[in-house]
């Protein structure tokens, strides 16, 4: 499941024959801000940018939802503002606010009964939706590996399962035995975070599937192609040269949509 952060890497995402994207909290806050995923990007911001995600692409997305933005009753609102948004998921996790990237130093995590309440503000929030016929799956988060170590993380996630969470998100695992034991204990729909140079093993899928994981999600790696791409394009222009490795100009309004605007226009106007 790469991770979006826009329309276009969406679009991408779903040209390229994925069916799931996740919008991810660290590459809106960079894409959108210019800024450090460090609670500084809102609720209404995020929100924002959701509905332009959900409304470029047919597949579903999952948003980030962050630490939901305030207290319980604030989580709740959260929910149903990304069910309203387009959205198919929200990932809440268990971090204090201000929250962090869950692979740099410095975060910290609530109480485990606070946790448990904001979760059940989630599943609250699910179940009023459902009885209004609409849905939104739930993924539950827990960053308490670093702060508190491996046990405690499993024993939020076990306590997730409980309570209905769909997938269980246990962030930055340092080995591939920490992996085994998550997804061998904690049961549930185990999702794998897979970030290039961070924390966690980078392992393939086929692995990733033996050792129990159902999903892998890839935070960051079109922000990160992308801004690389983007400093060699500049270092060329700056050097006097074209660069090389880019989008004919045909191709790049293939994947913007021209194709498919200049046919609907020409079907409403009445020509063939």
């Amino acid at each position: 499941m790469p991770c979006c952060f826009d329309g276009i890497s969406a679009k991408l995402i779903q040209q390229c024959g994925y069916s799931l994207t996740f919008m991810s909290g660290f590459a809106v806050s960079a894409a959108r801000l210019g800024l450090p995923d460090t609670g500084l990007i809102s609720y209404a911001e995020m929100l924002d940018q959701g509905r332009n995600i959900c409304s470029a692409v047919d597949i579903p997305v999952i948003g980030d939802g962050d630490t939901g933005y305030g207290n319980t009753v604030n989580v709740k609102r959260t929910v149903h503002g990304y069910i309203q948004a387009g959205f198919a998921g929200i990932m809440i996790e268990d971090q204090l606010s201000p929250k962090r990237c869950g692979h740099t130093i410095g975060k910290e995590v609530v109480g485990r009964e606070e946790a448990l309440l904001r979760l059940r503000a989630v599943i609250e929030a699910r179940d009023e939706a459902r009885d209004r016929g609409e849905d939104i799956v739930i993924v539950a988060r827990t960053d308490a590996r670093d702060t508190h170590g491996l046990s405690e993380a499993i024993e939020r996630a076990k306590l997730f399962v409980e309570m209905g969470a769909d997938i269980i998100f246990i962030e930055s695992p340092v080995s591939e035995q920490e992996m085994h034991r998550i997804c061998s204990e904690v049961g549930g729909c185990q999702m794998a975070n897979i970030l290039e140079y961070g924390k966690t093993p980078v392992l393939p899928p086929e692995l990733l599937k033996e050792i129990g994981y159902k999903i892998a999600a890839y935070p960051l790696t079109l922000l990160s192609s992308a801004v690389y791409a983007m400093r060699a394009a500049l270092h060329c222009i700056r050097e006097g040269k074209t660069p090389e490795r880019i989008l004919d100009f045909t191709e790049l309004q293939d994947v913007v949509g021209f194709p498919e605007y200049d046919k609907t226009l020409r079907r409403l106007q009445g020509e063939k």
